[in-house]
């Protein structure tokens, strides 16, 4: 769910030579093609239109070219909402799936600290971000996920090793 510490790791295995395609900068990257100002609300509904005409997978062919055209044997992909986008994702090579999970008050202080142009400004606005997320489908990655990490009690360097030492055991 947004605000659970998916970015944290990304960024963070990153720094250790990991490739990191973020979905959520897809849809961005779209808004700015359009001139679309990038509030949460703008973003969420550019999402769903984009779902809406091209596909329950459409986010995912928004990163198609930039898998393609990497040279990482590994990519961290930040990010996926639903089961149709982990097929399209499958489509191009071996997937395992990580979740990332924080309780609803930790991953408001976590949004409200980051600061990010699309994150809530209220609780309100959070509640609006989770129901908009479980409804294009991200619930059932998140339950069907080869690993998991609750993210509630940890450090930012606890959080990023833990993931780190996860994909490492992938790679066996």
């Amino acid at each position: 769910m947004p605000g659970a510490g998916k970015s944290t790791i990304a960024n963070g295995l990153k720094s250790k030579g990991f490739e990191i395609i973020n979905m959520g900068d897809a849809v961005r990257e779209e808004a700015k093609k359009r001139n679309i100002d990038p509030t949460g609300q703008n973003l969420g509904k550019l999402m769903l239109e984009l779902r809406e005409k091209n596909g329950p997978g459409a986010i995912a062919e928004l990163i198609q070219d930039k898998i393609t055209n990497s040279v990482s044997n590994i990519i961290v992909i930040d990010g996926v909402r639903s089961n149709e986008e982990i097929a399209i994702l499958r489509q191009m090579g071996n997937v395992k799936l990580l979740s990332i999970h924080a309780s609803t008050d930790t991953r408001f202080s976590f949004l409200s600290d980051r600061g990010r142009s699309d994150d809530p400004k209220n609780r309100e606005n959070f509640n609006e971000r989770d129901t908009r997320e479980i409804n294009v489908g991200i619930s059932t990655p998140i339950a069907l996920a080869d690993e998991s990490i609750s993210n509630n009690n940890l450090t930012i360097d606890e959080l990023i090793e833990q993931a780190y030492k996860i994909i490492l055991g992938w790679q066996k």
